[in-house]
């Protein structure tokens, strides 16, 4: 007998209380609160009413059209692409809404590509994609998809970003795309875009500005400012394309990005069209045939409702809570902040001038601050192309409902360092002692072959990242696992990965998720 719908939606509220909290400010990454139900229900109600609609086609489906349109024309006028350029011609800033940041990322990267081979050719080696380490790893995943070579250039390990003459000095006749970040996910560190998308323009190189995170509130980030803020989007020359999450900072519900190109050409060799089949003409923009209208109208909804004024008094509670958390970082005995952040975003390390004895280990804050109901998103280290290693850290991501709740985050980061001041962090040796050696030493041997799933699934629970029921459910203390991510080799543990994050969603024998 089928369950009732309300049996189905209590079964729906079950779950998600076993997940983490979406609202409140607790979870300083994944989720980006406003502080305001208002816009939440209008962003509910906005995508309701576009449920069945089918985003494939906004011929048929015209209300599409008209939404994307308005979201591109303000993240146009938002983001520097109505200074200059004209009404015709390769001036025109022009773009299109996707799914989601990695949809943006790889339509960028797919677009640079194509244009790159119908300049060059497709014979000989695949033109390469330069970026500093700390661009996201969506582009480390469209250079897989289309047959790119990753060339990723080292970042300081205080500041978390590069001198530009170390990108610009890679700029050849066989790159496709030159990605620089606003700012890097990782560290918060503006890239420095003026000077290399110069230098892109002189040599006729694209380039691409990755706003995901900070498109929709760095325009708007005065108070943190103070109007030092370099250029960095549109407004620059060279720069040739641009990405920007409304997602995050434009409070939309997941998953809705823009991605901005100059000029209509360059646009238009991100689509895909095809008539040589007997059904109807397809023409798709971004990667996706049928897609939801929902998230589209729902940010579209949500730029109406606030305006610029509306998310320049959101950016301003970020700031205001951004500025009180690096205050207290600042104060904490063994900790600092890496590099200058720019935007609502920290990372956290160790600091290495203090006394051994007194140094906080990032990871131990974070899994402490877990038991206080905070949780906090740890970085594994990283060993750089120059054999030049980056700290690990713990990242947050702060939202305007932060400022509501700042005191009692910052008295839990105070509380947590204080209990884990001089614990020391967890070595590669700490690793391997808790790992079975035949099992580990059969892992790490570079000439074993990759491992299936049966011993992945060992190591996982050898580790205590899977129970018996191989539920997935995480253990109390993440530092161990990040730990883990370090000291073995990146094959091997994005393979583990693979495992974890499979074994989650894996039906097993004993039970359905699906009553009948």
């Amino acid at each position: 007998m089928a369950s009732s719908a309300e049996e189905i939606l209590d079964r729906l509220r079950a779950l998600r209380q076993a997940d983490a909290p979406t609202h409140g400010g607790r979870v300083l990454s994944y989720v980006y609160d406003s502080g305001r139900q208002d816009l939440d229900e209008l962003a509910a109600d906005a995508a309701r009413l576009m449920q069945p609609v089918n985003g494939l086609d906004p011929t048929t489906f015209t209300s599409v059209a008209v939404l994307e349109r308005d979201v591109v024309a303000f993240a146009r006028e938002l983001l520097g692409g109505s200074s200059g350029g004209g009404s015709a011609g390769d001036g025109s800033v022009v773009g299109s809404v996707t799914s989601g940041g990695t949809e943006s990322c790889l339509l960028a990267v797919k677009t640079a590509r194509d244009l790159w081979r119908a300049a060059n050719g497709t014979e000989g080696r695949p033109p390469r994609l330069v970026a500093p380490t700390t661009v996201h790893a969506a582009f480390q995943k469209a250079a897989h998809l289309f047959d790119l070579t990753l060339d990723l250039v080292p970042v300081d390990q205080t500041t978390g970003t590069c001198d530009p003459s170390d990108i610009i000095e890679r700029i050849g006749a066989d790159v496709a795309l030159v990605v620089v970040s606003a700012p890097s996910y990782p560290f918060a560190a503006l890239d420095p875009i003026a000077a290399v998308a110069e230098a892109c323009a002189e040599r006729g190189v694209s380039c691409h500005v990755d706003a995901c995170i900070g498109g929709w509130i760095l325009p708007f980030w005065r108070a943190a400012d103070g109007g030092r803020l370099p250029a960095w989007d549109l407004r620059v020359p060279g720069v040739t394309s641009l990405s920007a999450d409304l997602h995050k900072y434009g409070y939309a519900p997941k998953g809705v990005s823009v991605l901005l190109y100059r000029g209509r050409d360059r646009h238009r060799a991100q689509f895909f069209a095809t008539t040589r089949w007997p059904g109807y003409p397809v023409v798709n923009p971004t990667m996706l045939g049928s897609k939801s209208a929902g998230p589209l109208a729902a940010a579209w909804a949500i730029i109406n409702e606030l305006g610029t004024a509306g998310f320049a008094e959101l950016a301003d509670a970020c700031a205001a809570a951004t500025q009180r958390l690096i205050a207290t970082v600042d104060g904490i005995e063994g900790l600092r902040i890496v590099g200058s952040p720019v935007g609502p975003l920290i990372a956290v390390a160790a600091d290495d001038g203090a006394d051994q004895g007194r140094r906080v280990d990032p990871h131990h804050l974070a899994d402490h601050a877990r038991s206080l109901g905070w949780i906090l998103q740890q970085q594994p280290g990283l060993v750089q192309q120059d054999g030049s290693r980056l700290p690990h850290t713990t990242h947050l991501t702060i939202t305007p409902v932060t400022l509501a709740h700042i005191d009692e985050l910052c008295e839990a980061l105070t509380a947590s360092a204080d209990a884990v001041r001089g614990v020391a962090a967890i070595t590669s040796q700490d690793v391997a002692n808790a790992v079975p050696a035949e099992l580990l030493g059969a892992l790490t041997d570079p000439s074993a072959p990759a491992p299936d799933s049966a011993s992945s699934n060992e190591l996982l629970h050898s580790i205590g990242l899977l129970g018996n029921s191989d539920t997935g459910s995480l253990p109390d203390r993440m530092a161990p696992f990040l730990a883990l991510i370090e000291a073995l080799p990146h094959p091997l543990t994005e393979r583990l990965l693979i495992e974890l994050l499979a074994r989650v969603v894996e039906p097993t024998d004993q039970e359905s998720s699906v009553r009948g």
